[in-house]
């Protein structure tokens, strides 16, 4: 909004100055006369979008974090900082006070157990390429395991890994138990127990994984055309509706819907069996199996 300024008029030529934003322009020659790029808005900010919440430092809380990002940290300083003119002495008490301070901020052993398994979330995630939202709903699902107590006697590793795979599926995501036992500190086994853990005692309201949800990601791999994956889309539907993969892998059956489209048409890109069951992480014969079923129907 554009106000008249009353305070003189434009030094070259006695035009009228007239104040627009941050900038005093004369309304005559267009000379910017002063500029003033002081922000004069609230200095406080809202994170949940209402204006009177006026918290003014921080960042939002994240569930990622055992203490929610509150806490505050000592950091290490760069070399041409203020760290690089401390003395021996000042240097060592720096790093005691860093020290205590770290231990200060994970005072109990149920902490530091929230902090390996959310530094573990973090990593698989990172390997996996998910987004971070998919991070904070794992970090979640792992807290609430630990607060039902289901962490005691087993794998700090492997429930992080199941938090990972039982976040996909509700996400519609799918990785596979062996996609992620590949990136992850604990095995196929310990991810299993700890997942069967997980849904028995939480409720997680996961379902039947649709093979079709793999069937983008493989043709990927496999370098398939857009044409190959949406006739084995077709494929894939057509198995569901007349249930036919009841206790099937789904993984297998997303790879073996690829491998029947994409030997149909001499034009399209063809793959063999061991190609589309290595992407796929299965036998071939489980390729095999799903195929014959396709042309049985």
């Amino acid at each position: 909004m554009a106000t008249f300024n009353s305070s003189g008029f434009c030094p070259e030529c006695d035009g009228r100055l007239r104040t627009s934003g941050t900038e005093t322009i004369c309304e005559d020659c267009g000379l910017i006369s002063a500029e003033d790029a002081i922000d004069r808005g609230p200095e406080w900010r809202s994170f949940d979008g209402d204006d009177t919440d006026r918290r003014r430092t921080g960042a939002p809380l994240t569930r990622s974090r055992h203490d929610r990002g509150l806490s505050t940290k000592i950091g290490y300083g760069s070399s041409s900082g203020y760290s690089s003119r401390l003395t021996g002495r000042k240097r060592r008490q720096i790093a005691r006070l860093r020290r205590e301070h770290n231990r200060a901020r994970i005072a109990t052993k149920a902490d530091r157990n929230q902090v390996y398994g959310f530094t573990e979330i973090k990593r698989v995630n990172a390997r996996l390429s998910l987004p971070d939202s998919a991070r904070e709903q794992a970090c979640a699902l792992f807290k609430s395991a630990q607060s039902e107590g289901l962490l005691q006697g087993r794998s700090i590793e492997g429930f992080a890994a199941a938090a990972i795979y039982a976040t996909c599926r509700t996400r519609s995501t799918p990785r596979t138990i062996d996609e992620i036992a590949a990136v992850a500190r604990a095995d196929a086994d310990e991810l299993t127990v700890a997942y069967d853990a997980l849904n028995r005692e939480l409720g997680i309201p996961t379902g039947p994984i649709d093979p079709t949800q793999y069937l983008p990601r493989y043709a990927s791999k496999l370098d398939l055309e857009t044409a190959v994956e949406r006739r084995a889309r077709e494929h894939a539907t057509a198995l569901l509706q007349d249930g036919l993969i009841g206790g099937r892998n789904p993984s297998g059956v997303a790879a073996a819907c690829l491998y029947k489209a994409a030997n149909e048409r001499e034009e399209w890109s063809t793959i063999t069996q061991a190609a589309a069951a290595d992407v796929a992480d299965v036998a071939p014969v489980t390729i095999r199996s799903t195929v014959t079923t396709l042309k049985e129907r």
